[in-house]
This record gives structure tokens, sequence and C-alpha cells, in this order.
């Protein structure tokens, strides 16, 4: 297993809490603890984003915020839009959902078409925030998808200009025989493959049920370069 120092686990990691019943008191104590670890990110709602940035400003931990979550199926307007008030509220990194619809119909030019505007204008809404970078994540939702899909997504990204393909959003809903629920978080598979179509320079993120220090740490030696968990303290304190 890969060996590494607490200070760099927690900079690998988006520490997550996406619950629609968080409280404002519990984003405040959520984002002080992450400011105190280091992590590289706080994933909060959109509606949380400006409370987060008050926080974490003066520090290193970035917030970051999902749009178009879970579905990703509000249009592409819909995602300029969301990117635009959010990066005005302090966002600096933002995941967005991917076009499910147009992934199952294999509509990879407009696929790669679509994430291009996106990527074009969140470009240029750094100009408003003195050209500061504004980290994009395609979120591929891989537990719906198969091999050659999420081979697809993860180019159509890469060529649009974004800046990591990530594995999940950790709501999916998939079922199997007898409705019996099946996992819809990060998987190791789905990691490997992923970096070894973007290749070494463009991040991946793995996201979904990651609960453990070995868990990270296997997904990392795999090929992730962020964990996004909700357990982030607990991750780090498992070293």
């Amino acid at each position: 297993m890969i060996a590494m120092k607490k200070n760099e686990l927690a900079g690998m990691i988006d520490q997550t809490l996406l619950s629609q019943t968080a409280t404002e008191k519990q984003i405040k104590d959520f984002c002080i603890t992450a400011g105190q670890y280091g992590f590289a990110s706080v994933c909060v709602n959109p509606v949380h984003v400006k409370t987060a940035y008050s926080i974490l400003s003066e520090t290193e931990t970035k917030v970051c915020t999902v749009i178009d979550f879970p579905l990703g199926a509000g249009g592409v307007e819909s995602k300029k839009s969301q990117a635009r008030i959010v990066v005005a509220d302090g966002a600096r990194e933002l995941d967005f959902v991917n076009d499910l619809s147009l992934v199952k119909a294999h509509e990879w030019n407009k696929l790669e078409q679509e994430l291009s505007e996106i990527q074009q204008y969140v470009n240029s809404l750094s100009d408003s925030i003195n050209g500061e970078k504004i980290v994009t994540k395609l979120i591929l939702e891989t537990c719906l998808l198969n091999d050659e899909e999420i081979v697809q997504s993860c180019l159509c990204a890469k060529n649009a200009g974004f800046d990591f393909v990530k594995t999940s959003t950790g709501f999916a809903i998939v079922k199997g025989e007898g409705g019996v629920l099946l996992p819809n978080g990060a998987t190791v598979s789905a990691v490997k493959l992923m970096r070894q179509t973007v290749g070494p320079d463009m991040g991946v993120k793995a996201s979904g049920g990651i609960h453990s220090t070995q868990e990270a740490l296997e997904l990392i030696e795999c090929g992730a370069s962020r964990i996004g968990a909700s357990a982030g303290v607990q991750i780090v304190d498992g070293l």
C-alpha cells in the first residue's frame, strides 16, 4: 500500500457534506474542521457556498460545489447559470454532473460540444475574480455506465478542457435482482480505467462510498489524484 503523510493525504481530499438537511451551523463547524486539517476543498451544496467561503477564504482549503446535481439533466444553460452564481459566491472548484442522456445515446460529438461550451464559459468567469483558476470536474456516474461509456465520457471531458473526471455523485440508485440496492460509488476498476484513458496529467477524482484510510489509499494507488468523501477526518486520522 502506498505510504503517505497526513498532510499529503489531507491535501488530496475534498471533504464533502452534500446532505439536503445540513444546517448552517453544521456547515460552519464542518468548514472550520476542514480548514484545520488542510483538505484540498470542502464540497457543499450551492446554497452553502457563501457560508463556506466566509470561513475558508483565508485558508488553503478551497470551496467546491456541485452543479446540476445529482441528475445532470438540467441542460447547458442551467449549468452555466449555476456556475456563474456559485463562482460569485466564492466557489473555486465546480463538479458538474454529466448529461447521461447523451452518454446513453452515445452522442459523443454533441456531449463534447456541450462540455466545451461549459468549460469556455467557466474560463470566462475567471475574469470576474481577477483571473483566479476555477477547477472543473465532470461527474460520470460510473455505476450507470459500461466501460465504453466511461472511456468516451473521459475523452469528451479531456478534449473539452476539464481538469478532472470524477466517478460518482453517491446519490445514484442502482438495483439488482429482487430490488436489492447495488453499490453506487467509486470502484478500483473504474478509477484504473479512467486513469488509463485520460493519461497522467488530468485529474481523476474517486468519490462515493469511501469511508476508510485503506480504501482511499487503494484508490490513490490505482490512479486517483483526488478523493471525495464525507469521512475525510477519519481517513486522515487512520494514518
